[in-house]
């Protein structure tokens, strides 16, 4: 018996189901969820108490009981959506359902911002007005609900409307998209770096701006002249590109002796070169500095053979670099590991059919259809490095670069917001030069690899001389990796690292001690609360991070709309602003209503999302120039939906890109430092901000002790994700070797 396939009428019906469903949920949020977001009680609670007092009320309550007349907005929107349902599908609908949808979201916005907690935030709407009877405060679940329906309700209106080829999925996706990077990447940012147009005294001036952005520090050549040093904009962009350059030569080498190396290494070579990625960034700097800094134990051994009196030669730009290949290489790792595994062994075998050799086949067939995931991997790592703070602010030495700078200018003794935001601008700057470049760079030429065509054929093995290079680059720094891990991690079984070696578990039962009392177990190591804290956020914060930025990524790939380079630079933004400016512009941004954020685990778990999400991003549109956009076309001339599409037939094929997403946003999310270092209070203490006290208490073991047990942790998350997320499967055989000894599949 043949299964049925959906019909137009069908495919009709169903978008008309999700528009009655999008409008209930509004309904049922508008009647019975808090509008608002309760200070001291919980969403359980607070819910119980939806029609209750002003400040758990729904919004149907505080529009009739508690005098905000304001909140008809979204009755009203939701009420003509309602009625626009009924309509047949077209044009009209599509008008309907845009103006409802619409015009209540920015109605309900312009409200939330126009009035405060105490009334009217601005002194002229309450002259023009008069005085409100009754503030607002942050929105709550209620509130953002009913303006997520309305959203997606106007989406649909503009795909009746004729955009974007009438796909209601996409367009709805578009617009939440935007919605939510303007909401959580271009709000905050803005707010931090409209201070660069403000003097001293807060008044606006632009001579203020040129001022600070000419200044000798930021763009200063006295290197060139015979110097010792040059400008801080200067330094940041030439330690930017040495690190694209060599995290991404160093990820390909890696990824391709892994995939390509027909070694049973294989599954030991993934696990080292991920092993940076589950530390936090500070403990990089402290294993080098055992290794390399004055009292270090290259310097004593060079001091002991030779007489050479130790000195800080590590700490300076070469220090940095090293520090920083060490943290972002797995990254590159990641988004080319992905790249190399999709390419048809059929291209290369139609190369060799014509006797190329395999140095030249790998030049000139494989490489450039790499070239995604280098342009990719070296836009990443440029990024990163230029917003990296840890690593510079602990080896840096003298060698000043701009996220430092912008560090001490916010929380130093001048507290120059001003001179902060400008380098921000400048950062801002260099991110869209890279941007551009990697576009111009890929242009429009295809990299397909991944059709609906059978490939039986097995993957190309190393050309000899690549392999060599791979085992002679990349096998040394993968070893060095190791031995650096290792003695960071030393300290936390001996009594105290430099004076007493004795080895001891003290500093374990210190942070993860547990007792049966009275009433069954107790936590009683200092270290569990904040353990369980960092994981329920990560592991909430890593999926939708996941999915948000590969969502993002398929738009971007299989879509052209208005202000596309905007829409997608946006999703980078936030790796280019150090975690110091966006932990401080989240501050600034959700501090007061609509968007009252500050002290909530939501505000941490938000940070965690949008600061990762470039990842996600950068992974799904490497991983969608090599897939072949007829395989949607083939789902979608048999009726399938956009999102049935999606589901069955893509996500599939992503799922290294989608590993790399899941493993990056829970790890960066367990180990992150300088971006919510400003964010976490007393009840939501995270594993970092733990460390980072025990360091300043002066309690080394104790502090790596606990990122020894991070290790642990993360690595058996990691194995998880990439077991539950599965292999990809392109129909291909698999050589001897890699059948005796199979590769950890992703």
């Amino acid at each position: 018996m043949q299964e049925q396939r959906p019909t137009p009428g069908a495919r009709v019906g169903t978008t008309t189901g999700a528009l009655r469903a999008w409008v209930l949920l509004g309904a049922l949020a508008f009647v019975g969820l808090p509008w608002y977001l309760p200070q001291d009680q919980g969403l359980l609670a607070a819910t119980a108490a939806a029609w209750g007092g002003a400040d758990t009320a729904s919004g149907l309550v505080q529009l009739l009981v508690h005098r905000r007349p304001w909140l008809a907005l979204g009755a009203a929107g939701l009420l003509l959506a309602a009625l626009a349902s009924t309509l047949p599908p077209g044009r009209t609908q599509g008008r309907w359902l845009l103006g409802a949808g619409g015009g209540a979201v920015i109605g309900l916005l312009a409200a939330g911002f126009a009035i405060g907690a105490s009334g009217w935030a601005f002194d002229g709407l309450a002259a023009l007005f008069g005085p409100l009877a009754t503030g607002q405060p942050g929105i709550g679940i209620g509130g953002a609900l009913v303006l997520l329906s309305l959203l997606m309700l106007a989406g649909a209106g503009l795909a009746r409307c004729g955009a974007f080829r009438g796909d209601v999925f996409v367009a709805s996706s578009v617009l939440l998209c935007s919605a939510l990077l303007l909401l959580f990447v271009g709000l905050p940012v803005a707010k931090a770096l409209v201070g660069a147009l403000q003097d001293e005294v807060g008044a606006w001036s632009a001579s203020a701006l040129v001022e600070r952005l000419g200044a000798e520090r930021v763009w200063g050549l006295q290197c060139l002249a015979g110097g010792t040093r040059c400008g801080v904009a200067w330094n940041t962009l030439f330690l930017a590109l040495l690190t694209g350059v060599g995290t991404t030569v160093l990820g390909s080498l890696i990824a391709l002796w892994a995939e390509r190396g027909r070694t049973r290494l294989a599954p030991v070579l993934n696990g080292l070169a991920l092993l940076p990625i589950i530390m936090p960034p500070f403990v990089v700097g402290l294993g080098l500095i055992l290794l390399f800094g004055r009292a270090g134990l290259v310097n004593q051994a060079l001091e002991a053979a030779f007489g050479i009196t130790p000195s800080r030669w590590f700490y300076g730009l070469f220090g940095i670099w090293l520090a920083q290949l060490f943290a972002f290489t797995p990254i590159a790792f990641l988004i080319l590991r992905g790249v190399v595994q999709g390419i048809a062994p059929s291209l290369e075998e139609a190369a060799q059919t014509l006797r190329a050799s395999g140095w030249h086949t790998f030049r000139s067939v494989t490489l450039p259809l790499m070239k995604p995931g280098l342009a990719n991997a070296f836009l990443v790592g440029f990024i990163e490095s230029m917003a990296d703070f840890g690593n510079p602010v602990i080896v840096g030495g003298s060698y000043n670069v701009l996220s430092t700078d912008i560090f001490f200018a916010i929380v130093g003794a001048q507290f120059d917001q001003g001179r902060a935001a400008s380098l921000a601008l400048v950062l801002s700057g260099f991110a869209l030069s890279a941007f551009l470049l990697q576009q111009r760079v890929l242009g429009r030429a295809r990299y397909t690899t991944v059709t609906g065509k059978g490939d039986a054929g097995v993957a190309l093995a190393l050309p000899p001389r690549l392999k060599r290079w791979c085992i002679g680059l990349a096998g040394p720094w993968l070893l060095f990796t190791l031995v650096v891990y290792l003695f960071a991690l030393i300290g936390g079984f001996v009594k105290t690292w430099g004076r007493d070696y004795t080895p001891t578990l003290a500093h374990f039962r210190t942070a993860f001690d547990l007792q049966w009392g009275t009433h069954g177990l107790v936590w009683a190591g200092t270290a569990w609360n904040s353990l369980f804290t960092t994981v329920k956020l990560a592991a909430l914060a890593a999926p939708l991070c996941a999915a948000l930025g590969l969502l993002i990524a398929w738009l971007l790939a299989r879509n052209r709309f208005a202000g596309q380079r905007a829409f997608e630079f946006a999703a980078l933004l936030a790796f280019a602003i150090p975690g110091t400016v966006l932990g401080v512009s989240y501050i600034l941004a959700f501090n007061v209503p609509p968007f009252e954020l500050t002290g909530t685990g939501l505000i941490i778990v938000l940070c965690f999302v949008f600061r990762n999400l470039p990842v996600g991003v950068r992974a799904g549109a490497a991983a969608f120039q090599q897939l072949d956009p007829s395989l949607d076309e083939a789902s979608t001339m048999l009726r399938a939906g956009t999102a049935a599409t999606l589901r069955h037939v893509v996500l599939p094929l992503l799922k290294p890109a989608l590993v790399a997403a899941l493993v990056y946003s829970f790890v960066r999310s367990m180990t992150t430092v300088s971006a919510v270092i400003f964010l976490v209070t007393a009840e939501n203490e995270l594993a970092t901000t733990y460390i980072i006290g025990r360091v300043g208490n002066g309690d080394y073991g104790l502090a790596l002790a606990y990122c020894t047990a991070l290790i642990v942790l993360m690595s058996v998350v990691t194995a998880l994700i990439q077991r539950l997320v599965g292999q990809r499967r392109l129909g291909r055989r698999r050589n001897a070797e890699e059948t005796r000894s199979p590769a950890i599949a992703v």
